[in-house]
């Protein structure tokens, strides 16, 4: 790196495909308190917030991979001491001595932030001090002239919103044990074992998950998370699980799968963007007699996957989450496995509350162990949580033993 790039005004670095960082100038070094020998050869992840490592591996890899490059992205950084720094982030992607690399631009926006946040927090509060005051005195009149005569009014609409509010419980309830019924039970035969655990939130649930046996040898797993909660992500789950049923019994190809879960979704919302969504999914197609695994990962955490000897893979984002972005090409991956091998799949609701260290710890640990042993632990890791955080999520999870 030349001396002007190695003390420019901004940070730079450059990172392989496989987002290991190659390079770093020592204006970017002095802003997070590392010196290159740190750095050099760590993957991105090392450097990033919580929040950011989840929005690089959701949007950041799948748009760098679909255009090349990244303009003007909002992202923290994390520096040597653990302060989350919030930088501007621009990056390109290119071929240079045979090799794809990453560069990127760092620009710090701290000083700018703590400004903008002053001015909108004053802003803001003068703003809210104002319409507090008029709204006062205009609820005050109002409250004065219309009391006596709202008064029965209220009483009737409080009678209705009580009935409403108990028979949209009473539906809710029933959609929601209709889809529990949708989940599989346990496979256990010769060839693999397969176990899931799934806790739903108090709302409708946006998560899904199917495992079926194909013919002798083939196995199909899917896991998908559609975006928000309630009637309408239920909705949208319903009917995806309708169309990879059909085709994983039918032994589709995993790209003809994702390609037609993709175009279901953008079928539904193309005459209403305003409302459209959209959902991470991985499916995975395992041959046993192969010992094969062909998958795409679409925006969903990484699936782990842990050989017999505990070394452990994983099989990240190759794609950006269904429903996003219309004519994406589907690749399917393919690695291979030996005998003892397994698979942990799982939603950002089981992630976020205890780690994919975790669960990457958790899965070596209880390697000898029967499934179920791991799956409760990792029910019981996940009830600790809950003591001290409010679940928010539904929480999905899938445990494969490949015999």
């Amino acid at each position: 790196m030349n001396e002007q790039l190695n003390e420019a005004p901004c940070g730079y670095l450059t990172l392989s495909e496989e987002d290991d960082i190659l390079s770093v100038n020592q204006t970017l070094l002095k802003l997070l308190g590392y010196n290159l020998d740190q750095l050099q050869g760590q993957p991105i992840n090392y450097i990033l917030s919580a929040s950011a490592i989840l929005f690089h591996q959701l949007y950041l890899v799948p748009l760098i991979k679909l255009e090349n490059q990244i303009e003007e992205i909002y992202i923290s950084l994390k520096s040597v001491d653990d302060e989350e720094i919030p930088v501007l982030l621009n990056a390109v992607q290119r071929e240079r001595d045979g090799r794809t690399i990453i560069e990127c631009v760092v620009i710090p926006m701290r000083k700018r932030n703590e400004l903008e946040n002053e001015l909108l927090i004053a802003k803001k509060e003068a703003e809210t001090a104002l319409n507090a005051r008029n709204k006062a005195y205009a609820d005050l009149e109002i409250a004065h002239e219309t009391m006596k005569m709202q008064k029965n009014k209220l009483i009737e609409l409080n009678e209705k919103n009580e009935k409403f509010k108990v028979d949209t419980e009473r539906e809710l309830g029933l959609a929601k044990k209709i889809q529990e019924t949708l989940l599989p039970v346990p496979i256990i035969n010769e060839h693999l074992e397969i176990q899931a655990y799934y806790k739903g939130s108090n709302q409708l649930s946006g998560d899904i998950y199917g495992f079926y046996q194909i013919d002798a040898q083939r196995y199909g797993l899917i896991l998908l998370d559609v975006m928000g909660h309630g009637l309408s992500s239920a909705l949208i789950t319903m009917s995806l699980h309708s169309i990879f049923e059909r085709l994983i019994l039918k032994g589709s190809e995993v790209k003809t799968v994702m390609k037609e879960l993709d175009d279901h979704l953008h079928s539904l919302f193309k005459n209403t963007s305003k409302s459209s969504h959209y959902c991470t999914a991985v499916y995975l197609l395992i041959d046993t007699d192969k010992r094969e695994i062909n998958y795409i990962n679409a925006g969903h955490p990484s699936v782990l996957l842990q050989d017999i000897n505990g070394k452990q893979y994983e099989l990240r984002s190759n794609r950006p989450p269904l429903g996003m972005f219309e004519d994406i090409l589907f690749k399917t991956n393919t690695v291979t496995y030996n005998k003892e091998s397994m698979l942990c799949l799982y939603t950002d609701g089981v992630e976020e509350p205890i780690g994919s260290d975790r669960l990457c710890s958790l899965l070596k640990t209880f390697s000898a162990a029967p499934l179920s042993a791991l799956k409760e632990e990792v029910i019981q890791s996940l009830s600790y949580e809950e003591d001290t955080l409010q679940r928010k999520d539904d929480q999905c999870l899938i445990l494969v033993k490949l015999k």
